[in-house]
């Protein structure tokens, strides 16, 4: 820690000032894993103990009901596989099962019981919440995590595509309010995070295919490359060839967390939000269909829409967005939803009023990702709503088509 006294700004008549300065490094490892809970994968029980070796360690899971229902097993595995290193682990508690979607992040009394779960077990500082389940429950036990105690040791299991590609590998938890998505939540990174492959089976084919989506979109902004193997791979994609599916997740996974670190804005302190390409249209449709559809369906609308304009705005090649919304529809999206027909009480566009939203999301000045060539991402603080409505317009015509 730095105290510089010497900084003095009297003369100007403001006082003395003091500037203190610290740095507090982040890392965590992001693992890649099948059968995580089988007694002989030390993996869990390395990744709990990695800074004290000589302890056991008191852990609270806490998991998506969904998964819990889907995975038969798994609480059995999970009780076993603590008896197997019993040494090192102790669970303090049966899993405590929580609804997954957005149910738990748009009703507060799940977040206020698992408070209570925390607090009745005396989980401190050197317990650890282990979370198992989609990005909304990771969300949820994040947001708990990081504010018992001001922060306690967070685990993430994700278990679908969507949450071990994107969400799950961030420093991210919130919570929605009034109706407004994540409206209260942190940052705080987790202590580790680990996908175990094995839970992608078990997810219904629409889950599994949404969550491909949130790869599309850091490629386009970030690796042209991974965009071209990703075109060239639609066929074992669609068909859960586990090695295409566990190379899209990773590499997927790898671009995110390299923006993250490297982006320059870990904590979004900035209005630039490059990994939300696609995302200020995604968020409206979302909550103006109730979320009927996934999140993963509405980014890929998103992304189509602003594809679409990019080359409008005379930024993107004529024909890319073409070539976008072939991939998109290759892998099983739709790029339009009669929602976005919707109008508001003033007769004019409701998808339109999701920017002003996300200016307020933001903080700031509107600042949207576009796209000036495959694999690389553009800012502007602008958006013509008529050219929105051309854009749009385009999505409904090849609906038809």
């Amino acid at each position: 820690m730095e105290v510089n006294a010497s900084v003095s700004l009297a003369e100007a008549g403001h006082g003395d000032v003091m500037w203190q300065r610290f740095a507090v490094p982040y890392q965590y490892p992001v693992a890649f894993v099948r059968g995580l809970f089988c007694p002989d994968n030390p993996l869990f029980a390395e990744t709990v103990a990695r800074k004290d070796t000589g302890k056991r360690h008191r852990c609270l899971i806490i998991i998506d009901e969904g998964v819990a229902s889907t995975v038969p097993g798994l609480e059995k595995a999970i009780t076993a596989y603590f008896d197997a290193y019993r040494e090192r682990l102790q669970l303090i508690a049966p899993p405590m099962l929580i609804p997954g979607g957005e149910i738990v992040k748009r009703e507060l009394a799940y977040v206020e019981r698992m408070q209570d779960a925390l607090h009745a077990h005396a989980i401190d500082r050197h317990s650890y919440v282990i979370a198992i389940g989609g990005g909304a429950v990771l969300d949820a036990v994040g947001l708990v995590a990081a504010t018992a105690h001001r922060g306690i040791r967070h685990i993430r299991i994700p278990t679908t595509v969507l949450s071990q590609n994107d969400s799950g590998v961030g420093v991210k938890n919130a919570v929605n309010f009034k109706g407004i998505k994540n409206y209260v939540g942190t940052f705080a990174p987790p202590w580790a995070v680990l996908n175990d492959f094995d839970f992608l089976m078990s997810l219904p084919r629409r889950e599994r295919i949404s969550g491909i989506s949130e790869a599309v979109k850091v490629a386009l902004i970030r690796d042209r490359d991974f965009y071209i193997w990703l075109e060239e791979h639609v066929d074992q994609l669609v068909t859960f060839q586990p090695a295409a599916e566990e190379y899209m997740v990773r590499r997927s996974a790898e671009l995110h967390m390299h923006q993250i670190a490297h982006g320059g804005d870990p904590f979004e302190t900035g209005s630039a939000r490059p990994l939300d390409f696609g995302h200020w249209s995604a968020h409206k449709l979302e909550a103006m269909t109730s979320h009927h559809v996934r999140h993963g369906e509405a980014v890929a609308i998103g992304i189509a829409l602003d594809a679409r304009y990019s080359v409008l705005a005379g930024l993107l090649a004529e024909g890319e967005d073409e070539r976008i919304v072939v991939l998109l529809e290759n892998l099983g999206f739709r790029i339009w939803h009669p929602a976005l027909d919707m109008v508001d009480a003033e007769g004019g566009s409701s998808i339109l009023s999701g920017l002003c939203e996300f200016q307020e999301h933001l903080g700031g000045e509107l600042t949207i990702t576009l796209l000036s060539e495959l694999g690389v991402g553009v800012e502007v603080n602008q958006m013509d709503h008529d050219l929105v409505r051309e854009a749009l317009n385009w999505l409904k015509a090849r609906e038809r088509s």
